[in-house]
């Protein structure tokens, strides 16, 4: 049986590449609006994918092997691209599934990002939050 978000997934990823290759660093980090732009436009939409494959209802759908990687990769370019608008450079090698669970939790993709990529860096308290 196909996957019935092969196709969806597939604009993700090429979407993905595209802002990667488009991508310029601010030269004058944070770009705020930019990042912002990544992760409602790219990583959200990408764990939200997953989220809705997961518990849409019906039958739980089974990823094809080479979609859910290039799921998982346009997810974490895209937060690769939000950290580089803070002026951070990271390896991003999260799981959607890791992701999808904090989403879950907070409700907030910005906060999302800022749990999985440390960025940007918080106050060492333990009473620090991410910013809303």
């Amino acid at each position: 049986m196909t996957d019935p978000y092969h196709d969806r997934i597939a604009d993700l990823a090429r979407r993905a590449e595209r802002d990667r290759a488009a991508f310029d660093p601010p030269a004058d980090p944070p770009d705020e609006e930019r990042a912002l732009e990544y992760l409602r436009e790219g990583a959200g939409p990408a764990i939200a994918l997953y989220l809705e494959a997961r518990t849409g209802g019906g039958e739980q759908v089974r990823f094809e092997r080479d979609a859910f990687a290039a799921l998982e990769s346009a997810m974490n370019d895209w937060l690769e691209l939000y950290a580089a608008c803070h002026g951070a450079d990271i390896d991003a090698e999260f799981t959607v599934r890791e992701a999808a669970e904090i989403l879950v939790r907070t409700e907030n993709v910005r906060h999302t990002a800022e749990v999985l990529t440390k960025v940007p860096e918080r106050d060492a308290r333990p009473d620090a939050t991410p910013a809303e």
